[in-house]
This record gives structure tokens, C-alpha cells and sequence, in this order.
């Protein structure tokens, strides 16, 4: 049975297996669930590791972090929101270690990771696959070795994700599931490492999940807008209606991102 890492106290290294350890940061919230969840990767026996999602710039979760660590030879980002790399300055100040995302502006000493690309350190291997539509920059990685995807915030590890107009798109981020359900069924992953909430054993099932909640979610859209619904807000009213009033502003945004997506079909 797979460890449910979101159990027990914040900023406390867990050995998910003999490859990855997570810690995860004190800063739950709506948006971040039980916190960011930072991966620490080491091929057994090794003593570099990668360090992926550092997360917010807060000392004690990085004491947490570099003490899981030690010798850091890369720093790898899934995406360029605050709760992923508001630390990637102090982690190159603390460590010395590269910094590398999709996005140049989320890289320190290094260059951008590339589709496809494998990160090799020590015998550890990881793979970068581009999954945009959560973010434009949005990657996926790869460790075939334990036979996992950590899949930042494309797919979380409870509920769904946040589509956010106008970065977030939903066209590019159907076309993500599509491929993270071709590295699943290909065999080559068949559980996720999310940047928030638990580990998820069954990846199959969970791209299944999130594919049939998007098309339903966008069914529901085109019913509000055939129905007279013009705004994203008047889109939010009748869709998430049963949805915390909180939550509605990111509902919003969400409802942008598909309704651009429609204007794409018209």
C-alpha cells in the first residue's frame, strides 16, 4: 500500500521508496491542499540527489529539504507558480546547484529543459515530458525507475487542477492527459508523485478521472452558455453553484479557459 505523504507533521523527510523523499512545506491552503510537496531523487547508493519544487522560500522547510538532500546537483521546476519556485534563489545561494524549468526565467546557471530530455545524475534518470495546460511551462517527470510520473500541478493528488486563463489553457491540456495516459499505458509509470496532496497508486484510473471530469465540466459550460449564460461569471453561477463562493474567482478563470477552448470549436 503507498504511503500517504500528507499524513504526520510539515517539513519532515519521507522516503516514498529507495529513489524519492519527499517534504512536504507548511503551506496549506485552497489552492496548495496539505502544502507543496518537494521531491528529493537519489539512485540508491549515490550522494548527489535532484531537488524538484523547492516551494516557497521559508528556512525551515529548506533546512528540511537540503538536510534529505545533501550534495544537490540540480534543481529541476515543474511550473513557474509562486508555491514551486519562490526559493529558487536561495536554494542556488545555499546549494550552488543549477537551476532548470521550461521557462528561461525560472533557470539559474543552466539552460531550459527540453521535451524529451533525460537528466542523468549518479544513475538516476529522469525524464522531462512538456505537459502544458495547468501553465504554459508545465513538464512532467519522469523516474522510470520507480516506474513514477511527478506530475506537479497537472494532476493533483486529490480533487482536480486549476485551469487558469489566460495561461492556463484547455486545449493543450487534454492533449497532456492524452500523453501522460500514453506513458501509463505504455507501463513506463504507473503511479503518480503530485507537487500536492498524496501519492496516487492507480494512474490509470486517475487520467481516466481527470479526462471524464473535464468533458463533463465543459458539457456543463456549453448547457450554461446554450442556456443564455454569457460572462464566466454567469457561467460560475450556474455550474459551481454548489461550489464554496470562495472558490469562485478561480472558478472563473477556469470557466475562461473553456470558453475559450469553445470559441475554438465554433
Amino acid at each position: 500500500m503507498t504511503q500517504d505523504i500528507t499524513q504526520g507533521p510539515v517539513e519532515v523527510a519521507v522516503a516514498v521508496s529507495d529513489v524519492a523523499t519527499v517534504v512536504r512545506a507548511d503551506n496549506a491552503g485552497m489552492m496548495t491542499l496539505d502544502g507543496t510537496n518537494t521531491w528529493v531523487l537519489r539512485a540508491p547508493g549515490a550522494s548527489r540527489s535532484v531537488v524538484v519544487d523547492p516551494g516557497p522560500d521559508d528556512a525551515a522547510h529548506l533546512d528540511a529539504v537540503l538536510e534529505a538532500a545533501g550534495e544537490v546537483a540540480v534543481v529541476l521546476y515543474t511550473h513557474w507558480h509562486g508555491d514551486h519556485t519562490d526559493a529558487i534563489d536561495t536554494m542556488l545561494a545555499r546549494t550552488g546547484a543549477p537551476a532548470r524549468a521550461r521557462d528561461a526565467a525560472w533557470c539559474r546557471d543552466a539552460g531550459t529543459l527540453a521535451d524529451g530530455e533525460v537528466v542523468e545524475v549518479d544513475g538516476l534518470r529522469v525524464e522531462v515530458v512538456h505537459t502544458p495546460g495547468h501553465t504554459g511551462d508545465s513538464i512532467c517527470l519522469l523516474v522510470e525507475a520507480d516506474g513514477a510520473l511527478l506530475t506537479g500541478d497537472t494532476i493533483l493528488g486529490r480533487g482536480t487542477t486549476i485551469i487558469a486563463h489566460p495561461d492556463g489553457a484547455l486545449g493543450p491540456y487534454l492533449t497532456s492527459l492524452d500523453r501522460i495516459g500514453e506513458v501509463v499505458s505504455s507501463g513506463r509509470a504507473t503511479q503518480f508523485y503530485p507537487a500536492h496532496g498524496p501519492v496516487l497508486p492507480d494512474a490509470n484510473g486517475v487520467v481516466d478521472f481527470y479526462r471524464t471530469h473535464r468533458l463533463e465540466r465543459l458539457d456543463q459550460v456549453r448547457a450554461a452558455v446554450a442556456d443564455g449564460a454569457v460572462t464566466a461569471r454567469e457561467v460560475v453561477e450556474r455550474v459551481y453553484a454548489e461550489v464554496d463562493e470562495s472558490l469562485w474567482p478561480a472558478a472563473e478563470r477556469s470557466v475562461e479557459a473553456q470558453l475559450e477552448y469553445l470559441r475554438g470549436e465554433a
